[in-house]
């Protein structure tokens, strides 16, 4: 079973990209609301990839990857952001800061569901 750590501040979004992960045969999703919860999330499982927002109070989607490329048991963890922010120097700040994809809201499931199982070779 692989284990995806969805970090969003919107319940509704956080709540609607859960179900959609979670509709993939072999994946189990925790979420977190926010930066600082994902990073209290992480020490307390393994995790086969991240999904995060970019902008969220506390600690920023941007913020929680320069966290987990710094960190040596979470720098190769795959990260996937899902965000409003769609101009290039968006996707560009958060590829260059360690994020393996970049999907912008609003998504089709299916692309969001493709983008995972190949970042995690399903």
């Amino acid at each position: 079973m692989k284990k995806v750590l969805v970090v969003e501040d919107s319940a509704a979004v956080r709540a609607m990209i859960v179900s959609i992960v979670q509709t993939v045969p072999g994946i189990e999703c925790v979420d977190a609301e926010d930066g600082l919860a994902a990073l209290k999330a992480l020490p307390a499982d393994q995790f086969d990839a991240i999904l995060t927002d970019i902008n969220m109070p506390g600690l920023t989607g941007l913020e929680l990857i320069s966290f987990v490329r710094c960190h040596p048991n979470y720098k190769k963890i795959p990260i996937i952001i899902i965000s409003t922010e769609k101009t290039e120097a968006d996707r560009e700040r958060g590829l260059s800061l360690g994020a393996s994809d970049y999907i912008t809201k609003p998504f089709v499931p299916g692309d969001l569901q493709r983008v995972i199982k190949h970042h995690l070779g399903i």
